[in-house]
């Protein structure tokens, strides 16, 4: 399954840069995006590296998950794809 990310976790003060919310194909609602927590999720650089994440939550309405990942990822990685395996 694929997704975009979409942006960081933020709020007025703080940005979570390890915290990343992610709008996912096929997921339409709440009750889908649900299923999928727990699910690993993997975003490859340009080098090649491999950053490693974990769908912790769903974030709003719509289908959109919030995912976890060990270390926070670049500023390019936003509006690109990520595969959830």
């Amino acid at each position: 399954m694929e997704g975009i990310i979409s942006n960081y976790r933020r709020n007025r003060s703080r940005t979570y840069m390890n915290h990343i919310i992610i709008v996912l194909q096929g997921s339409k609602d709440k009750k889908d995006a649900e299923k999928l927590i727990g699910k690993k999720v993997v975003f490859k650089t340009e080098t090649g590296k491999d950053i490693n994440g974990e769908i912790a939550a769903t974030h709003g309405n719509k289908g959109a998950v919030r995912a976890i990942f060990e270390r926070g990822l670049p500023g390019q990685a936003l509006g690109t794809r990520i595969q959830v395996e």
